[in-house]
């Protein structure tokens, strides 16, 4: 497995890293696993080459992070990197901007200093570790709300909290080029994650210039848009909840995305891979600051994964491929 610094950090990580978003189950998240399926997943991906770990208090209510802990048990901590995040909550003490509203249960936005310290032990001890490689803000406070908090004074905790070897690193996730700015001012940030994939390039723009110059990785999460670019959907595909009303779940564009998978398959046979291996890997090849969160729930998908980092594209398949592209998304 190919491996890159974080940030600027001077970790090493490997360029893909294993989510557990569907790791920590809940019929939000995909529906429940077998516990010790999951947590034998977990313990292989070191093995895999895969050593950095992605998770949050907000996937199933903190049961990702505890199942993440419970597979630390069998594990040398420092083996792993792992990212867990702050400032989504249901703590009715705390409370916040009102969020998500999952099966029944409501959660709030809160990024003020009391709230992120208390979210910190509350993690370390699911996680059953006395730190945390990367702590990420997962989502940004809204201006002119009740509950606002400027980026400042987030900071000012996590650099605390940096201080006291808590935390490594500082992350944010679902940021825009404004926030990434406000951050920087007040301190390193490491990495970010953002959506990306071939056939939603949004973030070149500005976010990937910006993140270039300033040295922060950049995690790039749902690559292969809801599976549609894992190239195993059948022509007559239905979508299915999350998907309906996405761009790329549209009869017309679906089947353009088909048309352009098939138009791959020359670079299947080239490189002896899947469609899912194409797409992975074209994101890998647009720098090397770019890192992939993969969820996977079975050793055999980390695998499959990390054939995507070893491939070596050549230039002219990556421009055929992104060409393929912005050709179906006029």
């Amino acid at each position: 497995m190919k491996t890159m610094k974080l940030g600027k950090t001077g970790m090493d990580v490997s360029r893909i890293g294993l989510g557990t978003w569907s790791i920590g189950g809940g019929s939000a998240w995909g529906g429940d696993h077998d516990l010790q399926t999951v947590v034998d997943t977990i313990r292989e991906a070191p093995k895999a080459g895969v050593n950095l770990i992605d998770t949050a208090p907000g996937y199933n209510f903190g049961n990702s992070e505890k199942i993440l802990g419970k597979a630390l048990e069998g594990m040398n901590r420092e083996d792993v990197k792992i990212i867990t995040k702050c400032g989504v909550t249901w703590d009715q003490e705390m409370k916040g901007d009102l969020f998500n509203k999952v099966n029944g249960i409501q959660l709030y936005k809160n990024l003020n200093s009391e709230s992120v310290k208390k979210e910190i032990e509350t993690s370390l001890e699911r996680l059953g570790t006395d730190y945390v490689d990367v702590y990420m803000t997962h989502w940004q406070a809204t201006p002119g709300t009740e509950y606002f908090v400027p980026i400042q004074k987030t900071m000012d905790v996590l650099n605390d909290l940096k201080a006291q070897g808590k935390i490594k690193a500082i992350g944010a996730a679902n940021v825009d080029i404004n926030h990434i700015q406000e951050y920087i001012k007040y301190g390193d940030l490491d990495i970010i994650q953002c959506k990306y994939s071939i056939l939603d390039r949004g973030i070149e723009d500005e976010i990937i210039p910006c993140a270039r110059e300033n040295g922060i990785t950049i995690q790039c999460y749902s690559p292969l848009e809801m599976g549609l670019l894992s190239g195993t959907f059948p022509r007559d595909y239905k979508p299915v909840g999350a998907q309906i009303p996405k761009k790329w779940f549209q009869p017309e564009n679906m089947q353009n995305a088909m048309d352009m998978m098939e138009s791959w398959k020359p670079l299947c046979e080239k490189y002896d891979c899947t469609i899912a291996n194409l797409a992975l890997g074209w994101i890998l090849a647009q720098g090397d600051f770019l890192n992939l969160l993969s969820g996977s729930t079975t050793v055999d998908e980390i695998r499959e994964n990390v054939k995507s980092a070893e491939l070596e594209l050549d230039p002219e398949d990556v421009a055929f491929m992104r060409e393929s592209a912005e050709a179906i998304d006029k």
